[in-house]
This record gives C-alpha cells, sequence and structure tokens, in this order.
C-alpha cells in the first residue's frame, strides 16, 4: 500500500506517489470525505498536482517529521512537492486548522506540471459548483455548512482546465474547510512550513529511543501521534474506512473511531517512548465517558464520544480496487467486549504509579478506578464477543480474564498504594479467580497452550501477551511451551502465525493480523529467544510501505499490505517488539 499519511491531530489525509490526495475527511476524522479517490476512482474527486508527461518520482518524509516530500524527475526538468497540514504551539494552544498546503518547486530545468482539484462531500453524492476569485476557487455545496476554498497563486484558467503550464517559480496551494487563507500567500505558507517542520522535529527529540530500529520507531511514533484528535484526546484506530483485509474477502470495516482497548495499546506504546501529553488527554476523554454513561463503557466510540455509531454500507462507492462493500459505522458500538474495564485500568494506573503525575489536574481519578474495579467484578462470568469482536458467538475469552486480572493487579496495587483496604481486597479477590479460571479452563494439556476461551481447543494469537502482561513470567516452563503451541497451531507460510485458524462470522480469514506477529516477536525476545525474534521482527520489517508505515493485514500470497492504513495496532507492536529486541544503552 503505497502511500504517505500527513496530518495534524484535527484530521490526516493519504498522499500516493504520483502526488495525488487519495484520502482526506474533513473536518474530522470521522466526517465525510471531500477526497476519497483510494474508495472510489470516479466519484471520490481529486486534487492531483502531476508532471504533464511521464516522470519517475521518489517520496520521502523530511527528515523526522510529518511533512511529505514527492519528487518529479521529467525528461524537461525536475521538481518537488512538499504536502503538510500545519500544526505548532501558538499563544499557548496548538496551532491546527483544516487546511492542507501544498508547495511545488522547480529544481532543475523547465518542468510542465499539471494541477487539478475537485473536491466533493457526503460519500461523493455531492458535487459543488466553483466560482473564482482573484486568486482563488470557493467550492459552493448545496449544504451551507460546506465551506471549501483553494487559495494559490497558480493560474487559475491552467488549474480549472487541466491544461499543462511551466513550472517557472515556486506555487503555493492551499485547501481549506471553514475559514480561508487571507494572509500573504507565499510568506505565510514558508512560515507554516518551518514551524511545522520544527514543532514535529522537537517531538521526536523528546522520544525516549531504543539504540537499535530507531528510524522504524521513530516513523511509528509519528504515525500513532496523527491518530489523536486533539479536540477530545480519543485516538482513532485508523485513518481510512473499508479497505479490506484482502480481495474477495468482504471483510471491510470503519475504524475511524476510537477503539478502547486500541487506544491502551496506543497509550502503552507512548509511555515506551516518554510521550505523556497524549495519556492525558486521552484520560479526560475516558472520564468524560464514564460520567456520562456510568456502570458500562463500550468498545467504541466517536471521536465526539458518539454512543450510536450505526453501520451502513454505501452502494454506490466501488470500494478500495473495486472490492466493497464500503462501509460507514461500525456495529461493535453495540458489542459487550468486557476486555475494556481492565484496559482502562492501566491505562490510567500512570495517574497513580507515577510521582511525575503528582498535582494532575484530573477530578477524582479514585472515583473513576473504583467504577472500573466493580465493572469487571459486575461481568467476571460473563461471556464476550472478544477482542476480536465475533458478531454471532459469546464465549469466555481467556484474553478477556487476562484484561480482568491484568487490570485488577494493578488495582489492587493502587490502593494499597492508597491506603483503601476494602478496594485493595476487591481487586485481589477478582485476580485471584481471573488467574485460576484461566489455568484450569484455558489450558489444553494434549496442545500444552492456553486456548481462545475457556473450554475452548482453538489457538489465539492475542494470547503471545501472557508474558507481556506479566501473567506467565519468562522462565516458565508453560511460557515456552505456549508459544511453541501457539507457533505450531498458527502457522501461515514465511514464519508468520494467523490471529487464529477456526470459522468466523464471515468464514476462515486468510489475512495475517500484522500485530499478532508483532506480539510473537516481543515475547519470543523475552524469553532468551532473540536471534529468532530479531530474524522474524526484520521480515516483518520488509513488509513496510517504502515509507515504513503499516496497514492492518498482510497478504501472503502477493506480499502486499491490505486492511485498512495505517494501523495503530501495528505500529504499536513494532515499538514494543524494537524495544524487546534493542541491545541496552549501556
Amino acid at each position: 500500500m503505497k502511500l504517505a499519511i500527513i496530518g495534524n491531530c484535527q484530521y490526516s489525509a493519504l498522499i500516493d506517489p504520483k502526488a495525488r490526495v487519495r484520502w482526506l475527511c474533513w473536518p474530522r476524522f470521522d466526517s465525510s470525505f471531500v477526497l476519497g479517490g483510494l474508495l472510489d476512482e470516479e466519484k471520490g474527486g481529486h486534487f492531483e498536482v502531476g508532471a504533464a508527461d511521464r516522470a519517475r518520482t521518489t517520496q520521502s518524509y523530511l527528515e523526522n517529521t510529518n511533512v511529505l516530500r514527492t519528487t518529479f524527475r521529467t525528461s524537461r526538468g525536475s521538481f518537488e512537492v512538499i504536502d503538510f497540514a500545519p500544526r505548532f504551539q501558538e499563544h499557548e494552544r496548538y496551532y491546527r486548522p483544516t487546511m492542507l498546503v501544498r508547495i511545488v518547486r522547480r529544481l532543475a530545468g523547465r518542468p510542465l506540471v499539471r494541477v487539478r482539484c475537485e473536491p466533493v462531500h457526503d460519500y461523493g453524492q455531492a458535487q459543488p459548483h466553483a466560482s473564482w476569485g482573484s486568486n482563488h476557487i470557493q467550492f459552493h455545496f448545496t449544504d451551507p455548512r460546506i465551506s471549501l476554498r483553494l487559495t494559490t497563486n497558480a493560474p487559475l484558467t491552467y488549474l480549472t482546465r487541466g491544461t499543462p503550464f511551466l513550472l517557472t517559480g515556486p506555487l503555493y496551494l492551499v485547501l481549506t474547510w471553514g475559514e480561508p487563507l487571507e494572509a500573504p500567500l507565499a510568506t505565510t505558507c514558508e512560515t507554516l512550513l518551518q514551524r511545522t517542520v520544527s514543532y514535529w522535529r522537537k517531538w521526536v527529540r523528546n522520544c525516549a529511543l531504543p539504540p537499535d530500529y530507531q528510524r522504524e520507531v521513530i516513523r511509528s511514533a509519528l504515525t500513532l501521534k496523527l491518530h489523536q484528535f486533539d479536540d477530545t484526546g480519543a485516538i482513532i484506530a485508523a485513518t481510512t474506512t473499508s479497505l479490506p483485509e484482502g480481495p474477495g474477502t468482504g471483510r471491510t470495516w470503519d475504524y475511524r473511531y476510537c477503539w478502547l482497548r486500541d487506544a491502551y495499546f496506543t497509550l502503552s506504546a507512548f509511555r515506551r517512548l516518554s510521550h505523556f501529553d497524549e495519556m492525558e488527554r486521552f484520560i479526560g476523554y475516558l472520564h468524560n465517558l464514564a460520567r456520562l454513561h456510568p456502570g458500562r463503557l463500550q468498545p467504541v466510540y466517536g471521536i465526539g464520544g458518539e454512543t450510536d455509531l450505526q453501520e451502513r454500507t454505501l452502494g454506490h462507492l466501488a470500494g478500495y480496487r473495486n472490492q466493497g462493500p464500503v462501509r460507514i459505522g461500525n456495529a461493535a458500538h453495540a458489542h459487550q467486549q468486557n476486555d475494556v474495564y481492565g484496559e482502562m485500568i492501566l491505562a490510567i494506573a500512570p495517574l497513580f504509579l507515577d510521582h511525575r503525575f503528582e498535582g494532575s489536574p484530573m477530578q477524582n481519578p479514585d472515583r473513576l478506578l473504583r467504577q472500573l474495579v466493580a465493572a469487571i467484578e459486575a461481568r467476571m462470568t460473563q461471556p464476550d464477543a472478544g477482542i476480536w469482536e465475533f458478531r454471532n458467538k459469546r464465549q469466555h475469552h481467556t484474553f478477556t480474564l487476562l484484561m480482568h486480572w491484568a487490570g485488577a493487579r494493578q488495582a489492587g496495587r493502587i490502593a494499597r498504594l492508597r491506603r483503601q483496604t476494602g478496594l485493595a481486597r476487591r481487586a485481589e479477590r477478582i485476580a485471584l479467580w481471573a488467574r485460576s479460571t484461566i489455568l484450569r479452563g484455558s489450558w489444553r494439556r494434549g496442545a500444552r497452550f492456553f486456548a481462545q476461551a475457556v473450554g475452548s481447543r482453538e489457538p489465539d494469537a492475542s494470547l503471545a501477551l501472557m508474558s507481556s502482561l506479566g501473567f506467565l513470567a519468562p522462565d516458565d516452563p508453560r511460557t515456552r511451551s505456549h508459544l511453541e503451541g501457539l507457533a505450531r497451531s498458527l502457522r501461515a507460510g514465511h514464519g508468520l502465525l494467523h490471529r487464529y485458524v477456526h470459522a468466523d462470522d464471515f468464514g476462515k480469514s486468510r489475512a495475517i493480523f500484522t500485530v499478532c506477529n508483532f506480539w510473537y516477536v516481543e515475547t519470543l525476545a523475552q524469553v532468551g529467544e532473540k536471534g529468532r525474534a530479531r530474524e522474524l521482527f526484520e521480515r516483518l520489517l520488509g513488509y513496510a510501505n517504502p515509507l515504513g508505515l503499516f496497514s492492518e493485514d498482510l497478504w501472503l500470497p502477493t506480499g502486499e499490505q491490505w486492511g485498512n492504513f495505517p494501523q495503530t495496532y501495528s505500529h504499536v507492536g513494532l515499538i514494543h517488539a524494537a524495544n524487546a529486541l534493542s541491545r541496552p544503552w549501556e
């Protein structure tokens, strides 16, 4: 999947190697696309800056930033396109407008360029009519709330007709939603670029990195950062909707929402990087959810805390590579996925255990902790849809029990430190019960691994996390046996693992869920199998796209990436695996 991501924690855009904007939702991550050629070449709109004749292109990020550079080389000359979403600190807050800035610069010769900008809305069903100003094009939609404008010094006549023209000096193209750019064009764009580059490089300098695999970890960290919605603190699972797990699978889901589980894993990576602002923002979001909906948490919410994410199919769109259906919304909002309570305890634990958070402004975290423990207690024996969100099967999932155990154990530790004896005893009873239930009910004696659910015989790659979460010690004989059993039962070829091998609601999944293999690498490293772990890790890195980005799935028959992109899970897994494998700084 040869796409690059840019963004500013208000929105993200995906750009292909020909400098075409293939995905852009405004004004939020989960809004309709205004540019969605990724899902329909004809109805998705266009914003292209390219060569008028045959060109070779290369693409890279400006070092340690989310600013993209695409270079075109033609027989007439060469030029570059710089794409970015402005983000930097100003007036004690972050400036992150719904603005896409594109700067086109001649590098050599006399290149001919062609520019085309045709946005849409309502997932391609609303087409605008355009009117010209002296240096801008205003796109008018029937809905007066939609305000799109392109401000530029490019010749508007050539732009609207798609006519090639000679590139003699820098071009500036600024597409905005809402407030248009009224300031001096060239000066403003160059200033926005410089300040955005400086912001990202400073953010990277504040990352705690392992000695090994630094470039891969930095790119993953920058990608994760783009998936938090600054306005509320919500963290989305992926930038896109409806990119299928593989060809012909029909498994197309909308991931532009905040799964609490995915958010916990993303926060765990930020903590490993020593970035905590993201955690504090998310905890504010979680605290609001818990106040508005006491006693029960959905597995997934809208980025503004919306609870009803009704899933529907958009039949007018062809889908990625004509592989539909295209879906918006997600039925998982109505699921029972009981692991989220333990994960949320793990997410807020630093507030209580890390002295750097003394004096945190969060109101009454003790109340939230008690709510979460009570929620686990009320659901200890309930079956659920599990981490993989089975739609028509409920089980007493081992992963859910593992998160009950991990969350309750951490809650007990916090309660002891805060001399809350009653809460500590409740939490410790839950942890003891969850642990004994897993040991008695999920262990398969013959196969010598822990199964997907109590009484089940099915393997599940998510249970590679048992060692990372501390349930199994690295030197426990069951740890190695469990890992070997999973590897044997889930083998997919090329040393990779399936997440599970039994049929689910849609048949048998043939794609490789990328993060499961990073989890496997991490645990192999923890048990002392660093040689095997490193070999598999570097094989996984070979599946990254040319910019170091990962989607959700790998399709082994072709070696391609499929699934929603970029996927936070995959980049979280990479960061943890790299840290487990790396040599210590000393």
